[in-house]
C-alpha cells in the first residue's frame, strides 16, 4: 500500500487541475479522506484511501446567500424577469438571480 502526498494525489485522480490548487482546497477544509478533513496538503496517504472534495460556494459571494433567503422567505419568483442590482460589489445578488433564472440583470456597482 503505497503513500502519496494529498496534494499529488488530488491531481492524479483529477479532483484539483494543479497542485497549487489542490493545496489551496486542502487548507481550506474542503478535502476528507476516508471521512476526515485533513488540511496540511504534505499529509502522506494511501493511493487507494477515500477522496471526497467538499463543494465550494454556491455563489460568488455570501450576498447570494442573503438574497436567495429572502427570495425564499417573501416568496419572489424571478425565473423570466429582468432584475437590476445595484451596488453589485462582488455580484452575489446577480449571481443568485441569475442562477434562479432571470432574464437578464442589470448590475451596477455605485
Amino acid at each position: 500500500m503505497a503513500k502519496v502526498r494529498l496534494d499529488t494525489l488530488l491531481v492524479e485522480k483529477g479532483l484539483a487541475e494543479s497542485r497549487t490548487k489542490a493545496q489551496a482546497l486542502i487548507m481550506a477544509g474542503q478535502v476528507r479522506v476516508d471521512g476526515q478533513v485533513v488540511i496540511k496538503p504534505a499529509t502522506s496517504v494511501a493511493a487507494e484511501a477515500g477522496i471526497t472534495v467538499d463543494s465550494g460556494p454556491k455563489y460568488v459571494s455570501r450576498g447570494g446567500e442573503k438574497l436567495e433567503a429572502a427570495l425564499d422567505a417573501f416568496g419572489v419568483d424571478v425565473t423570466g424577469r429582468v432584475c437590476a442590482d445595484v451596488g453589485s460589489s462582488t455580484g452575489g445578488f446577480t449571481d443568485c438571480l441569475r442562477q434562479r433564472g432571470a432574464a437578464r440583470v442589470y448590475a451596477m456597482d455605485v
